[in-house]
């Protein structure tokens, strides 16, 4: 039997630790065919998207998914984030 992959879980872990400590939760992601970003912003095939509780709603960061609404140019967006293609994690303000 395969063992799952940690990934989700540290992910979880070090956006819980950036919330606790007053720090800003970003996530670096790998934009591909799953992923559902706002193209517009998407550059050199990447985003940076703040998912900090002031600037996304109803975020939900699963095993699979990091699913939240967030707001571009005023407009709420849906996006729909694979774990996998999630390449890094960190608090804006270190």
């Amino acid at each position: 039997m395969e063992l799952p992959s940690t990934k989700p879980y540290l992910l979880r872990a070090i956006w819980e630790w950036c919330c606790d400590n007053g720090f800003t939760p970003y996530i670096s992601v790998q934009v591909d065919g799953r992923t559902q970003v706002p193209r517009e912003f998407v550059r050199d095939g990447q985003i940076v998207l703040n998912i900090g509780p002031d600037a996304s709603n109803k975020l939900q960061m699963g095993n699979e998914f990091i699913e939240f609404q967030g707001r571009f140019g005023g407009v709420a967006r849906q996006l729909s984030v694979p774990v996998e293609q999630v390449s890094a994690i960190y608090a804006r303000e270190n």
